[in-house]
């Protein structure tokens, strides 16, 4: 039988180093979550090229 889902609104919340924004764990993150920084590939790229824009 499958396991239930969680609702979205339980699961944990980072906000963004490049752009600020806030996201919401993902399931390919599970085994890292800890050292997840940015939310997406284009934020990480910005993250490390230096274009990052600032958090408000």
């Amino acid at each position: 039988m499958k396991a239930a889902k969680r609702p979205k609104a339980t699961m944990p919340d980072k906000t963004c180093a490049a752009c600020g924004r806030p996201f919401s764990w993902r399931r390919k993150w599970a085994r890292d979550w800890d050292q997840v920084k940015t939310c997406s590939d284009r934020c990480k790229g910005a993250l490390r090229s230096g274009r990052a824009a600032t958090a408000p």
